[in-house]
């Protein structure tokens, strides 16, 4: 029996690159993010009819569907530092279980109250997932692949986020909303299921895994598992301040993107529901192909230069001042097409920032790779948090598209200029001292 696992995991000579142990632990990471995406944003295509059956108002809908923000920004600051003591394993399985609960269980609820708690829960659930997988790709992954795998799975989030209108439409052809959120709930458990199979908190205890496997990999991350050393919060949170910060700046035009995208086509433009969803959906893609150019790159740069500084930094300033030149024509003109393109190309760069800033913190402190993630990542949860809720009031106040936008330019250009105090180049060790 341990022979048939060990030729279905990996073939043992001359097999093909993307069979490899390391390659399928990935493929199983690209999966988690796109079931997490669908499971995030789900509920955005079924307003209408939850809203309608539930009797709620759009306020009432929207105080729920924010109940996931909160408790995923909190998680950001311990939810990584419970992966690098528990293993990614084990925490993406609990992680995985909450989500699909949480997701089955909306299709349950009776009124505000419980449709908030099911939110509330699959925000725990998504909270863990993040840094436990940055945690996980930090073992598996040898370094100059840490930018590619960023960025194909920060990719296939982005594919979620194109593909579920489309997708639950499809499944409610056969069933209720209460029903397509068990469907969904279903597909999620195919990733728990597959990372029970394949994931290990040390590689070297994958029966699949050859010499030349473990060799690729960095040794301060293969002896993670056996070395726990205690963290030192506030020198690590000192280090990581500044990648908080950019991720802050960089969230919150992701958040404007897949939050007010499809109102803004809408409204802006009066166009309908089906055309808004389609330049919506143009624009996303963007992003999708940002994520995995941005990946390739930063490690095509640090394979030439051997600079973190040229790998990530750089790539995130071309990334943010890219984005903030092609967002500035959205607010100096009305037609359609520009616009559209403007916005495509602005989603682009500022994708490019994905793969090499959750690099950073795995450049800094590839041993805290969970906890220095999970810093960092809360600058993306505050911004979910305030992005939508800031570009909501200023669009009430002034009636005006302009304002919003103006509001993410000036965070692009924030944001680029705090870059330069991330040092990737000077890794973190325990004593404090700085490499």
């Amino acid at each position: 029996m341990m022979a048939s696992r060990q030729g279905f995991v990996a073939a043992r000579s001359g097999r093909t690159l993307w069979l490899s142990v390391p390659n399928q632990v990935l493929g199983v990471l690209c999966l988690m993010y796109l079931a997490l995406y669908v499971d995030r944003v789900n509920i955005a295509t079924l307003a209408p009819k939850i809203s309608t059956d539930l009797h709620l108002s759009n306020t009432r809908f929207g105080l729920a569907v924010s109940a996931f923000a909160y408790p995923y920004a909190l998680i950001q600051l311990f939810g990584g530092w419970i992966s690098d003591r528990l293993g990614a394993r084990r925490m993406l399985l609990i992680s995985g279980a909450i989500v699909v609960i949480a997701t089955i269980a909306t299709g349950f609820v009776g009124g505000l109250a419980s449709l908030v708690a099911v939110r509330i829960a699959l925000g725990f659930g998504e909270g863990f997932a993040f840094p436990t997988a940055t945690r996980a790709m930090a073992t598996w992954m040898a370094q100059s692949r840490w930018g590619f795998a960023q960025g194909v799975t920060h990719s296939a989030a982005r594919i979620a986020n194109a593909i579920t209108p489309p997708l639950v439409v499809a499944i409610l052809a056969y069933t209720s909303w209460r029903g397509a959120f068990v469907v969904l709930g279903l597909f999620s458990l195919v990733w728990v299921l597959l990372w029970l199979w394949v994931g290990r908190d040390d590689p070297r205890q994958h029966p699949g895994m050859t010499p030349a496997d473990l060799a690729a990999l960095p040794p301060a991350t293969v002896d993670a598992g056996a070395d726990r050393l205690p963290i030192p919060w506030w020198r690590l949170a000192k280090r990581i301040a500044p990648v908080t910060a950019v991720d802050f700046c960089y969230g919150w035009t992701l958040w404007v993107f897949l939050t007010w995208l499809p109102s803004f086509f809408l409204k802006s433009f009066h166009l309908d529901l089906a055309h808004s969803a389609f330049f919506s959906s143009g624009v996303l893609l963007g992003g999708v192909a940002g994520d995995a150019v941005g990946g390739i790159l930063s490690d095509r740069i640090l394979k030439s230069t051997g600079s973190p500084q040229a790998a990530r930094r750089n790539l995130i300033i071309v990334g943010m001042l890219g984005a903030f030149v092609f967002l500035v024509p959205v607010v100096l003109t009305h037609d359609l097409k520009t616009v559209a393109i403007c916005l495509s190309l602005a989603c682009f760069f500022s994708e490019l920032v994905v793969a090499p800033i959750w690099a950073v913190p795995m450049d800094i402190a590839p041993r805290y790779a969970g906890t220095a993630s999970g810093m960092m990542n809360f600058g993306f949860g505050i911004a979910g948090i305030l992005s939508p809720l800031v570009f909501g009031a200023l669009l009430d106040l002034t009636g005006s598209w302009a304002a919003p936008f103006c509001g993410s330019i000036a965070l692009l250009l924030v944001g680029s200029g705090l870059s330069f105090f991330m040092r990737p180049d000077r890794p973190f060790e325990p004593d404090g001292r700085i490499a």
